[in-house]
């Protein structure tokens, strides 16, 4: 897989251990890897049994990457890729009624707010029942959200990083 040089990627052994924690979660479904870099998340997501992905990144050879790793892998039909800022595409998600089983949310650390992504998901009710969400950042970064909305399902630190995955409460 294809990685460009303006992507820092999950490391491997961090996306093993991520994807071992949820495999249980992919039982078909739509994903959206926001802030996709390579589109590594996204595309392990479609490997192990997601049906759909969503790929969003602001940066132009990020895109290129990922149409690229998509077409190497013969998943031009299951997947849709959009350069667009975060939040705009958070928005234009919402009008479009798009809805996600999981979401992937891996900014560059420091430069994205976590808990203003976290609102923009639950205020465009882009989460589905019992949606998960795996938020990667780096550690001792405040992360907030609605306990009422969104229940903790685990959360990891792995050096400098630290993940910590979300599950929507039912309604």
């Amino acid at each position: 897989m294809m990685k460009g040089n303006n992507t820092r990627p999950t490391t491997d052994k961090v996306k093993e251990n991520v994807f071992n924690i949820m495999g249980q979660f992919f039982e078909g479904g739509h994903v959206l890897d926001l802030f996709a870099g390579s589109g590594s998340l996204g595309i392990e997501a479609l490997s192990r049994g997601m049906d759909h992905g969503i790929f969003i990144d602001r940066d132009f050879s990020a895109i290129q990457i990922i149409k690229e790793n998509i077409a190497d892998l013969k998943l031009g039909e299951r997947t849709e890729v959009y350069r667009n800022d975060a939040f705009k595409a958070l928005h234009v998600l919402g009008k479009k009624g798009a809805t996600f089983d999981l979401v992937f949310l891996d900014p560059p650390y420091g430069k994205q707010s976590m808990t203003k992504l976290l609102e923009g998901l639950i205020k465009y009710e882009l989460l589905n029942e019992e949606g998960v969400v795996m938020c990667e950042y780096g550690v001792g970064m405040d992360v907030v959200y609605d306990p009422s909305l969104l229940k903790e399902v685990r959360k990891e630190v792995y050096g400098t990083i630290e993940i910590l995955i979300l599950k929507r409460r039912g309604r």
